[in-house]
């Protein structure tokens, strides 16, 4: 009878510890380099429209592309609870972009973190794989969720825009480098993967034949996706298509409650050529 009670017990407070988790809010943001050439749209107009959306929507965790050292600079400035782990894609450390991820210092406690680039050498610094046109990196972290005490993995990374033969071998690369650091452990991945839905690297990522595959979030999401599909919009008045390029990727056992599109403006400029993409996170 005492070990009947003690296991009702302990499933009572399993529930309401389940009951009482607080979502996870992740975010995937290609930024935008800086550049004068975006004249209006340049980084100096749209760098507090950024902060801002990551600030009104709680995000805890960020993944942004395309950052330059400056906007990274500029970002951390007015994310004051954050830090970020990662560095430029040409030296690992200032030089060129980053695909860096930002992280809640008051609700995530990072234990480790590293990069590796998108190539056949991926410990080699600034090495560009196969037909890629630019070098491409992923940076990883590990982290401890404060509230709940669980670990999990965050991968973020930005895939060339003109090589076909580099985006299908870094989805394939992703898929392996996740599992060889996260192992079994739950991983988030975010990025701007340039690629849609039906085009190869997606296919391969998602593909359920493989058992390192990658579950797209909103395909998992509780309540329907909210805002466009499409996630490009190149600073036009609205997204070129309906089909997302901006992912965000789950591997292990995540419930996802939310996923959503921002397509903020403000008089009818964006925050960024993409928009974010948002969902909220539960640990099963």
């Amino acid at each position: 009878m005492k070990k009947f009670i003690s296991f009702i017990f302990t499933i009572l407070i399993t529930v309401q510890l389940l009951n009482a988790q607080t979502p996870l809010r992740v975010m995937t943001f290609n930024i935008r380099l800086n550049t004068p050439s975006d004249s209006l749209n340049a980084w100096p107009y749209r760098k507090d429209k950024v902060a801002s959306q990551i600030l009104f929507h709680k995000i805890e965790l960020l993944g942004v592309q395309e950052a330059l050292h400056d906007q990274m600079m500029d970002l951390q400035q007015r994310l004051p609870q954050f830090k970020y782990t990662g560095g430029g894609r040409d030296d690992g450390k200032t030089k060129g972009e980053y695909s860096a991820i930002f992280y809640d210092t008051t609700k995530l406690q990072l234990l480790s973190a590293s990069m590796f680039w998108l190539s056949e050498t991926t410990s080699v610094t600034g090495s560009k794989g196969w037909d890629a046109a630019i070098t491409r990196i992923v940076t990883w972290a590990k982290f401890k969720d404060k509230r709940s005490k669980k670990i999990f993995f965050a991968f973020n990374t930005h895939f060339d825009h003109m090589g076909k033969i580099a985006r299908r071998e870094s989805a394939k690369l992703v898929l392996q480098k996740v599992k060889e650091i996260a192992g079994s452990t739950p991983a988030v991945i975010t990025g701007d993967f340039n690629a849609e839905p039906s085009d190869e690297p997606i296919q391969v990522i998602v593909d359920k034949n493989n058992p390192l595959h990658l579950t797209d979030s909103k395909e998992l999401s509780q309540t329907p996706h909210y805002g466009p599909t499409g996630t490009f919009t190149g600073f036009q008045t609205k997204e070129r298509n309906d089909q997302p390029i901006d992912y965000i990727f789950l591997k292990g056992n995540w419930k996802v409650l939310t996923h959503a599109t921002i397509s903020q403006t403000w008089g009818g400029r964006f925050a960024s050529d993409h928009f974010s993409v948002i969902a909220e996170l539960l640990f099963k």
